[in-house]
């Protein structure tokens, strides 16, 4: 019995992940809807614009993004696709390898990411406060 009710409590927790999961990328779709952008579109951008503060102009693989994102591939390559006709980010061929794509924030791109930023945050802040 103890064993089930163990399993049990661990399911829960699991099923609480997921919700909260589930409610936060809920609220972050709506906060960010207003400035053009989906919560994956965010997380795209915030990784670019992060690894550019790290050591300037940069740009990652988006094998690279892929790894570091929860998206499938084909998902992610159409989010690209939608930031590159919007202008906030710009794909080029790998000059180390010409199969592969990098993908860069422009100067739009760095200029929303710096201007949503503090609302993703604040979403992440107001969400995640309760977590032990």
């Amino acid at each position: 019995m103890a064993s089930n009710t163990s399993e049990r409590a661990l399911v829960e927790q699991w099923r609480g992940i997921l919700a909260l999961h589930a409610r936060t990328q809920c609220e972050l779709d709506r906060e960010l809807h207003g400035h053009g952008l989906c919560a994956s579109d965010f997380e795209v951008l915030d990784l670019l614009a992060e690894d550019a503060v790290a050591d300037g102009a940069c740009a990652f693989r988006v094998q690279e993004i892929s790894e570091r994102v929860h998206l499938s591939q084909s998902a992610l390559s159409r989010l690209i696709g939608r930031l590159e006709k919007d202008g906030l980010v710009e794909r080029a061929m790998c000059p180390e390898d010409r199969r592969g794509v990098r993908v860069a924030l422009t100067v739009k791109g760095r200029a929303l990411h710096g201007e949503v930023r503090p609302v993703q945050r604040a979403v992440l802040a107001r969400m995640l406060s309760d977590i032990d």
